[in-house]
């Protein structure tokens, strides 16, 4: 049956891989939401940890961008409680799914509830952002887009006060595996100032390969329902540049050219995945900033600047 249930996620990037799992895996799902105002940036990770000797534990971690700071609520395993044909997943008094979240948490409850998601398109051979790989049985770290843009509603009590994410924008993706990548950079943004109805998701990381290893990237800019897609797997170049305050990308295709100049912003420490248990450490900031330009057989069709922006740089980034 966990076999079964595990070639059916292969279809559903979206929902619960470990089925039959022991040690040596997490899984998580990344839910962000910024309110109309945008003066209450968050972001919500329910997982699951399972270490190297079979400890295990479930977990909502959640991220006070604007205040840059993080808590851990720990759960034990059995509180975790997936969907078998579905993307829902109830931890303790939590809900999550790709309609909404409800949250019962130290100084956080409420609903949001995501109306019009746009999720990664589905194609032959390609059930998910990471293209054929999502078949790969032996890969460190797998991604998964659930919805790149969507409208929020509803109301969160936070610390005794009433937030309102009515009119706000949210964004929702996950990971599963044993272990984050040895070095990787991430970003997100789906807050541009020249329109409305964009969302960029970009991400370069190391990727162990047999006895050796390779680059790989994904990236998605999503742009009045069109998505332009760059990938190792699409046969798109990459050219990456780190420094201290940020980095330089450009994704190149036949067709079509997309510029990342991103700026990194104070963050906050949240936990990340060693061989399943949860004892790494990445900071992650919701006030980057990204500016961006997109061409189209060389012509520019949008420039821009996302604001509340994720962005992690992690790791030996030289190897990049």
């Amino acid at each position: 049956m966990d076999t079964l249930r595990r070639l059916r996620a292969l279809w559903h990037p979206d929902e619960y891989h470990g089925w039959g799992r022991t040690h040596r895996y997490f899984e998580g799902w990344y839910f962000k939401v910024v309110s109309r105002d945008e003066r209450c940036a968050m972001a919500f990770i329910p997982g699951i940890s399972m270490g190297a000797h079979g400890e295990q534990h479930a977990f909502v971690q959640v991220m006070y961008g604007s205040e840059c700071r993080s808590a851990y609520h720990r759960f034990a395993a059995s509180d975790f409680v997936p969907a078998q044909d579905r993307f829902e997943v109830a931890l303790g008094n939590n809900w999550f799914s790709a309609g909404s979240i409800d949250l019962d948490l130290p100084g956080i409850s409420g609903t949001i509830r995501f109306r019009d998601t746009h999720a990664w398109p589905k194609m032959l051979g390609a059930p998910g952002i990471m293209g054929w790989y999502s078949f790969v049985p032996f890969m460190e770290c797998n991604h998964g887009v659930v919805s790149l843009h969507h409208q929020l509603e509803g109301v969160l009590q936070i610390d005794g006060q009433e937030v309102d994410f009515n009119g706000g924008k949210g964004y929702i993706e996950k990971d599963w595996g044993s272990s984050f990548p040895r070095a990787y950079a991430w970003m997100q943004s789906n807050h541009f100032d020249t329109c409305d109805r964009a969302s960029l998701m970009a991400s370069v990381a190391h990727i162990p390969w047999l006895f050796s290893h390779f680059i790989g990237y994904i990236s998605g800019f999503w742009l009045e329902g069109r998505l332009f897609k760059f990938a190792t797997y699409t046969g798109a170049q990459k050219f990456l540049s780190i420094a201290d305050d940020g980095l330089e990308l450009i994704f190149k295709s036949a067709r079509n050219e997309l510029r990342i100049a991103a700026r990194q912003a104070p963050g906050t420490a949240l936990a990340s995945p060693l061989s399943g248990d949860m004892t790494g450490k990445i900071n992650e900031s919701l006030q980057a900033t990204l500016r961006v330009e997109l061409l189209e057989n060389k012509q520019r069709i949008f420039e821009g600047t996302g604001r509340h922006a994720g962005l992690e740089v992690a790791g030996d980034t030289r190897v990049l």
